[in-house]
């Protein structure tokens, strides 16, 4: 984990519910402290819906604890009947994100054991530390996960870009190249959960801009396509040394490598602005390909078991060359094309 904005603001929300709690004359303001740190949350409008979702479940939990409460004081074993309940409530109004904080209101209202004067308090508090958490999550660095993501991008690309060049070649030691896949793999999460909140941000919006569907439908790809350059790792850790080839298929492969990677950075060179745009790397790629796996069918039908898992490899390559293509096409209406329809049309598959 690395310090960013989130945890700094994570410190202030917490700094400023203890202020706020003290100004009110409220006791125990550790509790409105807890309740900060569930808050924050890494979007503006999963702050606001995680906000609206407490609101109602806290409300509940509240309720239920403080009729508990009058029933049984706090005895432990109501105290967790009544934390199980609560559990089956937020599932089943699938605001599951909202139970851990939920639980922490439920336990110190009955802990008050039926004195409404005293829960209200408790419950007040919880209210303060998750409003704290939402102004300052708006107010102080708002997320950008779009920024986010167009800045990983690249550097994902890169750790990508040089592992598939001495995938084959085995010039990285095994020991770093395990270290980088590593990375690499770690980055795909990271991309996967900022593009989760890009999409969550244009859902809230009824009629989202035109821009912002083009700019998810190239996002997805983007993704999509670095997904398969791991697959095609992969299959190259997993099938290709375990097989019996030649110099020559060696060489045969890593050109190809090479090849897509040329075509893969080429298109977000052009996605950029920054490249001509012109598809015919591209295309000439994907009859490449056909070629290629073609050539490593014909190589292995005639040779021992052990080098059919070639052909598994080059069917991974071959799967990411087909991305390749795709997102290169994008890329290229991405400058040109204005339709609507068809932009909507290819973020849905």
């Amino acid at each position: 984990m690395t310090f960013g904005a989130r945890m700094l603001k994570t410190g202030i929300a917490v700094t400023l519910a203890l202020y706020f709690s003290q100004w009110l004359h409220l006791s125990s303001p550790v509790i409105a402290a807890v309740a900060a740190i569930f808050a924050m949350q890494p979007s503006i409008y999963r702050s606001w819906r995680y906000f609206l979702d407490q609101i109602q479940t806290n409300t509940l939990g509240a309720i239920l604890a403080l009729i508990a409460g009058l029933v049984f004081s706090n005895d432990p074993i109501a105290v967790g009947l009544v934390c199980i309940i609560v559990i089956m409530i937020c599932l089943k109004l699938k605001m599951g994100d909202t139970i851990g904080l939920t639980l922490v209101t439920v336990i110190v209202v009955m802990e008050a054991s039926g004195q409404w004067q005293f829960a209200l308090m408790r419950f007040s508090l919880s209210l303060i530390g998750i409003i704290s958490a939402f102004l300052i999550n708006i107010l102080l660095f708002p997320p950008k996960p779009k920024m986010q993501f167009t800045g990983q991008i690249q550097t994902t690309f890169d750790q990508m870009s040089l592992l598939m060049r001495t995938a084959i070649s085995g010039e990285l030691k095994e020991n770093i190249f395990r270290d980088k896949k590593r990375t690499f793999e770690d980055s795909i999460k990271s991309l996967s959960d900022k593009y989760k909140l890009l999409e969550e941000e244009q859902k809230k919006l009824k009629r989202p801009k035109f821009s912002q569907t083009r700019h998810l439908v190239v996002y997805k790809q983007m993704l999509n396509t670095l997904r398969k350059a791991r697959e095609v790792l992969d299959a190259v850790e997993e099938h290709y040394f375990q097989s019996d080839r030649s110099e020559e298929i060696n060489l045969f492969f890593d050109q190809q490598l090479e090849k897509m990677i040329k075509v893969h950075e080429y298109a977000l060179l052009k996605f950029e602005d920054n490249l001509k745009p012109n598809s015919m790397e591209a295309s000439q790629l994907l009859q490449e390909n056909d070629v290629f796996l073609q050539h490593v069918l014909a190589y292995t039908a005639s040779q021992p078991e052990s080098r059919l898992r070639l052909s598994i490899v080059a069917s991974t390559m071959y799967d990411y060359g087909y991305q390749l293509e795709r997102l290169n096409r994008l890329v290229e209406h991405y400058h040109k094309s204005d339709d609507e329809t068809l932009w909507l049309s290819w973020l849905k598959k």
